[in-house]
């Protein structure tokens, strides 16, 4: 029965190697990206002034950009935000300017461009020190969460599996680190707490792949590690894929539905799902079968009781 289970399990470990290849090439390229063109960082990690403006009719990006260029607002980022009449205007710190002041500016200076009418939506003002310690303190979230995942799998199952998981996580946030800054992404709090849902995601599915390749390795007697960890990725794989598909049907309706207000967090946790999936099958497990993890590594040791001995020396 055992070899029949073998033969129809999918061969993932197969393609372990050129998986571990891909992994590191997305990687590396993951972090040039950050290295090369950095992180769309938000006001919420740089500090600024946020200004929401809404106009009766589509609003025409160039023609604002130019009016802000020649009033010295060079540094003005304008976007659309969520429909085609309304904008965001994004403006670096200034000192000494107040942000109510400096939104009136702004609107001022539109209204004189058009003869239409313009609503002021919302104005909102990060300090500096603020946003220095959001990044500190997001990094930190991070750093602890990371460390606190390789203490509990390590005491929860084996220090490979613990090397394994937090590998597979670095994996998952470096690329969705990555991702953004390709796109240019805006990366505010909301995607760091995208990320750290990311973390959670795959985690939980890493720890089901991990129980079911321990608890195969105590029962399964015939074949070799590889072959343990294709039965139970194969036994997870429905479920995997169940949940899979219906994380991402809610994220995709927050994603086309949702607004520009989440559509940061939702792109986030889309790619981390995906991510999260391929790394729990050749990440997490492929390290682990690298550090050479066995049966002997997931078998409890038998601990013989006082007097077993003279027990089974009795007639």
């Amino acid at each position: 029965m055992q070899i029949l289970r073998l033969k129809e399990t999918v061969n993932f470990m197969a393609f372990r190697k050129v998986a571990m290849v891909f992994s590191i090439v997305l990687m590396i390229s993951a972090i040039s990206l950050l290295t090369v063109k950095k992180l769309n960082f938000g006001l919420d990690f740089t500090g600024g002034t946020l200004i929401e403006v809404g106009f009766e009719e589509a609003a025409d990006l160039t023609k604002i950009r130019q009016v802000l260029d020649s009033n010295g607002f060079e540094d003005g980022v304008v976007q659309l935000y969520g429909s085609s009449r309304d904008i965001v205007i994004r403006l670096a710190q200034r000192e000494d300017v107040k942000a109510e002041m400096l939104g009136n500016q702004i609107l001022s200076i539109l209204q004189q461009s058009t003869d239409k009418n313009i609503d002021m939506r919302r104005i909102e003002f990060v300090g500096a020190s603020v946003g220095e310690e959001l990044t500190e303190q997001g990094g930190l979230a991070m750093l602890t969460a990371l460390i606190c995942i390789l203490v509990y799998v390590a005491f929860r199952f084996e220090w490979r599996f613990a090397l394994g998981s937090v590998v597979a996580l670095f994996h998952d946030v470096l690329l969705t680190l990555g991702l953004f800054a390709l796109l240019g992404l805006e990366f505010d709090l909301t995607v760091l707490a995208a990320i750290l849902a990311v973390i959670g995601y795959s985690l939980n599915d890493t720890i089901v792949v991990s129980d079911r390749i321990r608890e195969n390795f105590r029962k399964i007697r015939e074949g070799g590690p590889a072959e343990v960890i294709n039965i139970s990725l194969t036994q997870t794989l429905s479920r995997t894929f169940i949940t899979s598909i219906t994380t991402l049907l809610v994220l995709a309706a927050l994603f086309f539905k949702g607004g520009a207000l989440i559509h940061g967090f939702a792109t986030a946790l889309l790619f981390g799902v995906f991510v999260g999936t391929y790394s729990s099958i050749y990440v997490a497990s492929a390290v682990a079968l690298a550090l050479g993890i066995s049966k002997e590594d997931l078998i409890p040791e038998v601990i013989e009781k006082e007097g077993a001995e003279q027990e089974q020396m009795m007639p």
